[in-house]
């Protein structure tokens, strides 16, 4: 008897549990509500990449409901903040503004990362483009990049340029424009634009391939801006010229960001953060507050920027072989 109303017992048990189970499920509150998404930028405060995520931060949560907080993880080439997304529990409430830099460039910069950007993103959207602008101290007698080129020829040890870490993308500008321009100028790896910024001023470093958080200073006079690393000039300013035409033939890169959340995450979040993204985007009050800034805006599915990625993966690898980028 005991046997058998234990039997009798435990299948009521799991009777009563199946039958509690989607009222268990419909108990807890549905996505987003649990609590603040955290959006993880791997770079310090200021500069485009800051400003961007705090501008759609604030217009995700108006879409979500529910706040999305910034959290600032600079330093290691990306790779800090980077990896401690991809560790992050993949419930929709740990995101990534990653960028070519920290989940293509690195791949083939580094021999070993602790991330796969394949295995370990769930690749929600791209969200814009932007080219670098050339930007050199007050105190280098140049005025333009023929006369840059022409000094760090006539004095090989006397320049130096400024950039996010190995392998950053503004690494890779400045060893583009070695290679493209025959010059040698040393490397100085900084922790974020704003630590770099004072060198800059006051001409510690001598040159920086900047994504926008130079331009206040540029337009005031501060720092020299000599060119764009776009095929074409930006219309918001049109009398800065390419690198091209500037005098270093075939200089031409742009680089894309983009949101990913860790692998796992739900489709369903997935698909609705990109939606949401989307419409951030397209809201005229959201790309006035970025109107500082050279962006193009692109917004696209999850297979979209995945097969950007897996693309760019490939692209870059053959990019650091070619100009003899050696991993660390």
């Amino acid at each position: 008897m005991t046997a058998s109303f234990t039997r009798r017992a435990a299948l009521a048990v799991a009777a009563g549990g199946i039958a509690l189970a989607p009222f268990a499920s419909l108990a807890q509150p549905a996505w987003p509500q649990q609590r603040p998404i955290r959006l993880v930028i791997p770079y310090p405060p200021g500069g485009l990449a800051d400003s961007f995520a705090r501008a759609l931060a604030e217009g995700l949560g108006e879409r979500l409901k529910q706040s999305v907080v910034v959290d600032n993880k600079p330093g290691g080439s990306l790779i800090i903040g980077t990896d401690a997304v991809a560790k992050s529990q993949p419930d929709g409430y740990t995101l990534l503004l990653g960028s070519v830099s920290s989940l293509a460039i690195n791949t083939g910069a580094f021999k070993k990362l602790p991330y796969d950007p394949v295995k370990d993103f769930a690749p929600v959207s791209l969200t814009f483009r932007t080219p670098l602008f050339l930007m050199v101290a007050p105190s280098v007698p140049a005025n333009n990049v023929r006369e840059l080129v022409a000094y760090a020829k006539a004095n090989p040890t006397a320049l130096s340029y400024a950039s996010l870490g190995y392998g950053s993308s503004l690494h890779l500008s400045g060893e583009l424009f070695k290679t493209l321009a025959n010059i040698d100028i040393a490397h100085v790896p900084y922790k974020g634009t704003t630590s770099a910024i004072p060198d800059l001023l006051t001409g510690r470093v001598s040159m920086m391939f900047d994504g926008g958080a130079l331009l206040p200073q540029a337009r005031e006079g501060k720092v020299k801006m000599m060119a764009v690393t776009s095929a074409k000039r930006v219309p918001a300013l049109p009398e800065v010229p390419t690198m091209e035409e500037a005098g270093v033939p075939g200089y031409e890169m742009d680089f894309w960001f983009g949101i990913v959340a860790p692998a796992g995450t739900p489709a369903p979040i997935v698909e609705r953060l990109s939606r949401a993204i989307a419409e951030v985007e397209a809201q005229p009050a959201f790309r006035a507050r970025l109107a500082a800034f050279p962006v193009q805006y692109e917004t696209t599915t999850p297979q979209q920027m995945s097969d950007t990625l897996r693309r760019d993966i490939g692209v870059w690898q053959k990019y650091l072989h070619d100009y003899k980028v050696e991993p660390q």
